[in-house]
């Protein structure tokens, strides 16, 4: 028969332990404020315009005179005599202007 005396047992032989690494996650929100401020700065420029309005004035001055001449009248047709403008033929004679068109003839310029 089988002698169970004659069995050995030997030691037992213990491995390093075999570590596993289980890794689990988990978030933690940690909320971090970083505040800013915009300022708007509205520049408002006044401009001054100056403005200096000039009139102008224009005055015609007019004089008359009356001229009472001696003699029988104005010389119409060419005949000359004393009157209010040179004699109308081309024909001199004392007037009031200088005869523009009809003749020359002394008088007031």
């Amino acid at each position: 028969m089988f002698n169970p005396c004659n069995t050995t047992v030997c030691p037992p032989i213990v491995h390093p332990t075999q570590c596993c690494v289980n890794h689990t996650v988990s978030n933690v929100i940690v909320p971090e404020i970083h505040p800013s401020h915009t300022t708007t700065v509205n520049h408002e420029n006044i401009i001054h315009e100056h403005y200096f309005p000039h009139t102008t004035s224009v005055v015609n001055e007019v004089s008359t005179q009356n001229v009472i001449m001696p003699g029988p009248g104005p010389g119409f047709g060419g005949v000359p005599g004393p009157g209010f403008g040179p004699g109308f033929g081309g024909v001199p004679g004392p007037g009031f202007g200088p005869g523009a068109g009809f003749g020359p003839g002394p008088g007031f310029y």
